[in-house]
């Protein structure tokens, strides 16, 4: 989850805001879903396209919060089992990958309410996004499947037994 938020919050950052090569309903005059068209080209489009890419970054944001939950919940759970840092790298990676992969087919194939830069190589662009994303599944699952811990519990246990 902390993958997914992180993911998305890149995307939203560095296409949506910086980039400014969509938002997320500037593909619809061309959707597959019948959406009415908000053209970013004008106040009352980028307005309401502004508030899409809001509600996307407020999902972002409860996968950000959600996955801090989890890995705190997993931190208090195994008391003194440290992970190295390639199992949470890793999975933040998986999670990214997984988030390009899901929203690349749902919003920019299935639903067609926006592309990674919409014009004449739209679906290169769409495409290279999903690439991007299966990239970066297959790099993290590497990652964190080589992580190992240290379980420092057994450790503090046998030192506050021989200070006693």
């Amino acid at each position: 989850m902390l993958g997914v938020g992180l993911g998305g919050f890149v995307d939203g950052i560095l296409l949506h805001q910086l980039l400014q090569w969509h938002h997320m309903l500037t593909s619809t005059d061309s959707d597959n879903i019948g959406i009415r068209y908000y053209p970013d080209t004008t106040v009352h489009g980028l307005e309401i396209n502004t508030v899409w890419d809001g509600v996307f970054h407020t999902f972002t944001w409860v996968m950000v919060l959600l996955g801090l939950a989890l890995l705190y919940s997993r931190v208090q759970q195994s008391r003194g089992r440290v992970w190295t840092s390639r199992a949470l790298w890793g999975w933040v990676l998986v999670g990214w990958g997984v988030f390009n992969l899901v929203e690349g087919v749902v919003d920019h194939h299935i639903l067609g309410i926006h592309h990674v830069r919409s014009g004449d190589n739209q679906i290169s662009w769409d495409l290279g996004f999903l690439a991007l994303g299966a990239l970066l599944v297959m790099g993290g699952w590497l990652l964190q499947r080589g992580a190992t811990f240290k379980d420092t519990a057994s450790a503090s246990v046998g030192s506050s037994r021989t200070r006693s």
